[in-house]
């Protein structure tokens, strides 16, 4: 418990190293309360997609189709709270992440790859979503294919940035400070 506490305190403590023990405990906290606030800033934005395709379905005596670009839901009031949450968590986690890094011998700067990767498939997701719900047939596939290049690239760096951050840490002093207790 000491270790979730210690992590909320040094928030803003980019300098020093932590051991896994103390990072571990924290970051789970953290990414489970994020997985809690997407799915409580989701709720309202998709039962209000589900009450109008509920609308669509009672007025045409037809089943909504989600690719019908009639009924093309507002893909943005789910994206929006998500990136809230997202962002949320990457301030949670920065500092104790660099910390971490320290400890390996590693800069914290290894930890930006990943943020740069998901900051830029999020930000032409939506665009690939809305060209593919209003042009289904005839959607162009360039900006699709980009996207999901970068979320695979996103996924293989944040995959090496966990191996790192479950690495044992560097025996002794290192040049991010001395070794943690």
């Amino acid at each position: 418990m000491t270790a979730i506490w210690d992590g909320f305190r040094r928030l803003l403590d980019f300098s020093g190293r932590d051991r896994r023990g103390r990072f571990w405990p924290y970051a789970l906290v953290v990414v489970a309360l994020a997985y809690v606030g997407m799915i409580l800033a989701m709720m309202p934005a998709m039962a209000e997609m589900m009450v109008e395709a509920a609308r669509q379905s009672a007025e045409t005596h037809e089943q909504a189709a989600p690719l019908d670009s009639e009924w093309a839901p507002d893909l943005g009031a789910v994206f929006w709270p998500i990136r809230g949450v997202v962002a949320g968590a990457v301030v949670l986690l920065a500092a104790a992440v660099t910390r971490r890094l320290h400890d390996t011998g590693r800069a914290g700067w290894w930890a930006a790859l990943p943020l740069v990767l998901l900051a830029a498939a999020t930000a032409t997701f939506p665009s690939v979503m809305e060209q593919m719900m209003t042009q289904a047939e005839n959607a162009p596939m360039g900006l699709f294919y980009l996207t999901f290049g970068l979320g695979m690239l996103y996924n293989l760096s944040l995959l090496v940035l966990i191996v790192f951050l479950c690495l044992k840490g560097t025996v002794g002093p290192n040049r991010y400070g001395p070794q943690p207790d």
